[in-house]
């Protein structure tokens, strides 16, 4: 698995703000050795998934467009959930985020970005379950247990009472919150997605702890407004 989230680590790092990269420039984004960006580089173009522009640079190939659209043609959901997460992203002016579960793993499927958003677009595909907003909500709707828990700062969650406890709070509220659980100095508030009255996806934003902290129920009636209505026109 360690394998599979670098490469998906590489992966993300490729946006519309940035579509290609070079070793040095990625390997100094991620923070990894030049030899390491150049492996996962090579061996994603190997396997079709990046392609190597005259320049020498990398650029995502049509493979990954056509795996895309296999998969949102594969779920009906999809198009008006991406729809509605760049209204977040837009009303809100924060980060917005839809995951969903692959098995136990939470799955950051989109991710959105304000250019006043008052955090970095995080790069993470695969999320800790236990210490997101998104995580505590697919699990609340399901009857996976946790092997473990991410202990990412002094906030996570530790115990399996805290965990009960916590997602029996999410299911009564509707919504789950991460302050300083997963990044520090950052919150997550998310939001079930719903389709044909099954929770299909985690939908919410992301921002700085502070910002949250002080806005906290305007973005949360913000987000519970557009998620609602949203599932009402679907």
């Amino acid at each position: 698995m360690l394998s599979l989230q670098k490469a998906a680590t590489i992966l993300g790092a490729f946006s519309a703000e940035q579509p290609e990269w070079g070793v040095r420039a990625l390997a100094a984004h991620l923070n990894v050795p030049r030899a390491t960006a150049h492996a996962y580089l090579a061996g994603l173009t190997e396997a079709g998934f990046l392609r190597r522009t005259p320049a020498g640079k990398y650029r995502l190939s049509w493979h990954i467009a056509e795996m895309g659209a296999q998969l949102t043609s594969a779920l009906p959901w999809f198009q008006e959930a991406r729809a509605l997460l760049t209204r977040l992203a837009l009303e809100v002016k924060a980060v917005a985020f839809l995951c969903i579960l692959e098995g136990e793993e939470v799955v950051c499927a989109i991710r959105e970005r304000h250019p006043d958003a008052d955090i970095d677009l995080p790069l993470d595909i695969y999320l800790p379950a236990t210490a997101t907003a998104s995580g505590k909500i697919l699990y609340a709707h399901t009857d996976l247990q946790p092997r473990d828990f991410a202990v990412c700062t002094q906030s996570s969650i530790t115990t399996p009472d805290e965990w009960r406890t916590e997602l029996a709070r999410v299911r009564r509220r509707g919504y789950a919150y991460s302050i300083e659980e997963w990044i520090p100095g950052q919150c997550t508030l998310g939001v079930p997605y719903r389709h044909a009255g099954q929770v299909v996806a985690a939908i919410g934003v992301q921002m700085s702890a502070r910002r949250y902290l002080r806005e906290e129920r305007s973005i949360r009636e913000r987000v519970l407004k557009l998620v609602h209505e949203a599932e009402d026109r679907s």
